[in-house]
C-alpha cells in the first residue's frame, strides 16, 4: 500500500469520519448523562420504603429488561414502536434514548453497589450525631459513593462508546455508519476500518484518561472502588 496514495484517500474521506465521530460522541456524551440522572432517580425509587412496594418492584423490573435483552432489540423496539402507534421520531432522538435507558439500569446498579460500600457504622455514627438523613447522605454517603463508583462510571462511558456503533442500524450517520459508505465507495474495507479502529481506540483512550486523572484528583478510595467494580462485573455477567 502506498504510503502518498493512502494520504491522499485519507484526506479525502476525513471530513466523513470527523462528522461520524462527532455525532458518536453527542449520542454517546448525551446517553451517560442523561443514564447517569436516570441512574440515580432509580436508585432513589428503588430505596423507597426501604424497596417495598410497587415502585421498587417497577425498578427491578426495568432494571432486568435492558439488562437481560440486547441493546439492538432495545434500539429497534424504540425505532419501530413509535411509528405503529403513528408518531415519528428522528434517528438521533431514538439512539440517544436508546442508550440513556440502557445505560441508566446498568448506572442504577452502580450507584447502588456504591451506596453499598459505604461502612453502616459511620452512618449510624452520623445519625447518633444528630445529622438529618439528607444531611447523613450529603456530608457522608455522597463523597464516598462519588469516590467509590468512578471507575466504574469511566467503564460505562467506555462502553457507551462502543455500543454506539449499533445505532448505524437506524440510519444515524455516526463513525461505524459513516466508515460503511467509505468502504462502499471506495472497496478498501481494511485501512477503512483500521483507521475506524483507531478512531475509536483514541476517543476511549481519551475517556480512560480523563476518567483516571479526574479519580486522582477526587481522591477514590481503591478498596471501595475494588468492591464496586466487583460487584458491577458479577451483575454484567
Amino acid at each position: 500500500m502506498n504510503a502518498v496514495s493512502f494520504t491522499e484517500r485519507f484526506m479525502a474521506y476525513l471530513p466523513v469520519l470527523l462528522h461520524g465521530a462527532s455525532m458518536t460522541l453527542i449520542v454517546a456524551a448525551s446517553a451517560i448523562v442523561i443514564g447517569f440522572v436516570l441512574g440515580a432517580a432509580l436508585l432513589g425509587l428503588s430505596l423507597h420504603r426501604r424497596g417495598q412496594g410497587m415502585l421498587p418492584r417497577a425498578v427491578a423490573l426495568y432494571v432486568s429488561f435492558f439488562r437481560g435483552t440486547p441493546l439492538l432489540v432495545q434500539l429497534l423496539m424504540l425505532f419501530y414502536l413509535p411509528s405503529a402507534v403513528g408518531l415519528d421520531m428522528p434517528p438521533l432522538l431514538v439512539a440517544i434514548l436508546a442508550m440513556s435507558l440502557n445505560s441508566g439500569a446498568f448506572q442504577s446498579e452502580i450507584l447502588r453497589a456504591g451506596l453499598a460500600a459505604v461502612p453502616k457504622g459511620q452512618v449510624e455514627a452520623a445519625a447518633i450525631f444528630g445529622l438529618s438523613p439528607r444531611q447523613v447522605f450529603r456530608y457522608v454517603q455522597l463523597p464516598q459513593v462519588a469516590r467509590a463508583v468512578w471507575p466504574a462510571v469511566v467503564s460505562e462511558a467506555i462502553d457507551v462508546v462502543k455500543n454506539s456503533s449499533i445505532v448505524s442500524v437506524i440510519a444515524v450517520a455516526e463513525l461505524a455508519r459513516g466508515s460503511r459508505q467509505i468502504v462502499a465507495a471506495n472497496f478498501r474495507p481494511l485501512e477503512v476500518y483500521l483507521t475506524v479502529g483507531a478512531a475509536y481506540l483514541l476517543m476511549t483512550g481519551a475517556i480512560f484518561m480523563l476518567g483516571t486523572w479526574l479519580g486522582r484528583r477526587m481522591g477514590q478510595g481503591p478498596r471501595a472502588s475494588a468492591a464496586v467494580m466487583n460487584r458491577v462485573a458479577i451483575n454484567k455477567t
